[in-house]
């Protein structure tokens, strides 16, 4: 067996091993709680111990694997509360933190992207990484003319590993066809297979990078690091200095919050029609609130290349949907794809289904929270709700999944600030078509 084959067996084995180890400590809890302790105490020891587990082999398998607890990392605010509790600490963990590679393999990256010499390029630095995402890891370091600067490491094998998990996605398309018949999973997944190849190009990312840097450059709300150097597996950018939203979340005074989820938006929204580009990996571990007030930006793997903004029936269609002009979003959403041809909708009922969604764009201000996305979450998840058959029956254009993957990535940080704003007034300034004419 070459050495492919036998780290794809070894990522599935582990990947099974998740709900075994929880089945086993499980049984293991039974016991004690027979033996006389609480069950509340027992379960909270098991959701702590499988929780480690997750991020420990998470992030072993980083790739696609990795990515998806990132995704989880963001959409724990829709759990219930006696779930998410347990997993939030590790869940966080993994939007900057994994095991590391060992130095030697560093090193002998740089050298082949860098050249032999790639010392001489460095005043210092840091073998010791620190942070880690899920195809690369950070390492900070001075660049040769005195600039701290950010050093990105692509994990040997990662490209292979992370199409690997994607073909296993490609696989399930048919299936998910059959449980969610308004849904042409075959384009959606053949666009996301394309969309996260490109997180692999690094010299892909410096483009985009430049381009938001130089947008962005003497911006009073954000800033992006501009890029130094780099090559197909390294890229250095320099250092942004702040404190993690991660952090923010756990531990921010109100004020922090509201200001990083406002920026967060700001940034998201303004960025397709600055740049022609749209930053499209919104996880607390790429955004920094610097100690001016301002929010710094990183990692550009994921971008959505729109050169004429978003796309322009959004912004008309948002405005029909608040108005509450149910024919006229029906017509639209069937016009983009959001509605297949031979899909039949009651347009009241498709309105109803988006009404609680556009919530915060109904009032001047809004404060996002846990407890309103998991009302969310649980409406269209719920069989018996009216949502929950209309959501089957609503289909994803491919063009549109990065912009759906923002927009669902970035509810579910603001939802873990709390932050409160007003949103109405910054798809007005951005999003062209929305503002009442």
């Amino acid at each position: 067996m070459n050495d492919l084959p036998r780290r794809a067996v070894t990522r599935t084995v582990k990947l099974a091993g998740l709900p075994l180890g929880y089945a086993g400590r499980a049984t293991i809890g039974l016991g004690r709680r027979i033996g006389g302790r609480p069950a509340e105490i027992v379960a909270a020891e098991l959701q702590a111990r499988t929780a480690e587990q997750l991020f420990r082999v998470l992030g072993e398998l980083k790739g696609g694997a990795m990515k998806f607890g990132q995704a989880m990392s963001v959409f724990e605010a829709a759990m219930p509360e006696h779930l998410a509790g347990p997993y939030r600490e590790t869940l966080t963990r993994l939007q900057e933190a994994a095991p590391p590679l060992p130095a030697s393999t560093v090193h002998a990256v740089l050298a082949a992207e860098l050249g032999p010499d790639w010392r001489a390029q460095f005043q210092h630095f840091d073998s010791k990484p620190s942070a880690a995402a899920s195809i690369g890891q950070v390492h900070r370091a001075v660049w040769s003319d005195g600039r701290p600067v950010a050093v990105k490491v692509q994990y040997p094998g990662a490209g292979a590993a992370l199409l690997s998990d994607l073909n296993q996605i490609g696989r399930l398309s048919r299936v998910v066809g059959l449980l969610v018949p308004g849904l042409d999973a075959k384009p959606l997944v053949a666009e996301l297979k394309a969309r996260v190849a490109e997180e692999l190009d690094y010299r892909l990312e410096a483009r985009s990078q430049d381009q938001f840097a130089t947008a962005y450059a003497g911006d009073p709300d954000i800033v992006v690091p501009p890029v130094v150097s780099g090559g197909d597996q390294v890229l250095v950018t320099e250092w942004v200095e702040g404190t993690p939203l991660s952090r923010v979340i756990a531990s921010g005074s109100q004020e922090r919050r509201d200001r990083a989820g406002l920026l967060l938006a700001r940034f998201l929204f303004s960025g397709p029609a600055r740049v022609g580009l749209l930053h499209a990996d919104p996880h607390p571990g790429n955004f920094r609130l610097l100690p001016d007030g301002r929010l710094g930006v990183l990692d550009f793997g994921a971008v959505n290349r729109l050169p004429g903004g978003l796309p322009r029936p959004i912004g008309p269609l948002l405005r029909a949907a608040l108005d509450g002009e149910a024919d006229v979003v029906l017509a639209g959403l069937r016009g983009q794809g959001f509605v297949r041809p031979a899909i039949e909708l009651d347009a009241p009922r498709l309105l109803g289904y988006l009404a609680p969604i556009l919530e915060p764009l109904n009032s001047d201000t809004f404060r996002f929270s846990r407890a309103w996305l998991r009302a969310q979450a649980g409406r269209v998840a719920d069989p018996r709700s009216p949502a929950y058959t209309v959501g089957l029956h609503l289909n994803l254009p491919p063009e549109y999944l990065l912009i759906h993957r923002v927009t669902m990535g970035t509810i579910g940080v603001l939802c873990q600030l709390g932050a409160e704003a007003r949103w109405r007034d910054e798809l007005e300034h951005w999003v062209p078509g929305f503002a009442p004419a």
